[in-house]
């Protein structure tokens, strides 16, 4: 595992300590973490704080030039309100930990472009299963089930 994705993980880990869903994001562009997020919705009560949501706000503004040199990282393949975010700034790259728990349109990514590479790490399965066994109603609500 590279050290964005580690990072990524962190990110995730923080977020579970927190009381939230374990899900970690990094935003980076020419070799530098940028901006760094987790899942936030329980913490903040919010309808929209996915990890890569949080990732991308904490990056602040950034140009159309950066956002097209950057590299997503996330330990969860996005759903689509992330993938929709990643489109709309052309984001060229996005690095998913895994995407057995949850797949997001993949598919749909790369036909618009978007290098995408799923990991298929075992940390961030481990630590999205045994989330989902825990607490499988505040997961489907993540995810809109």
């Amino acid at each position: 595992m590279d050290i964005y994705m580690q990072a990524a993980l962190a990110e995730a880990r923080k977020g579970l300590e927190e009381g939230g869903i374990p899900i970690g994001s990094v935003l980076v562009i020419d070799g530098e973490i940028v901006g760094r997020g987790h899942n936030r919705r329980v913490q903040q009560g919010s309808a929209i704080l996915h990890a890569e949501m949080d990732c991308l706000e904490n990056a602040g503004r950034l140009s159309a030039a950066d956002y097209r040199r950057a590299t997503l990282y996330s330990t969860l393949s996005p759903c689509d309100m992330c993938s929709g975010a990643a489109l709309l700034y052309r984001i060229p790259r996005i690095v998913a930990g895994e995407n057995r728990t949850f797949q997001g349109p993949e598919s749909y990514l790369r036909s618009r472009g978007v290098e995408l590479a799923v990991l298929d790490d075992a940390e961030c399965m481990a630590l999205m299963q045994d989330f989902i066994a825990a607490y499988p109603a505040l997961w489907n609500e993540d995810i809109g089930v």
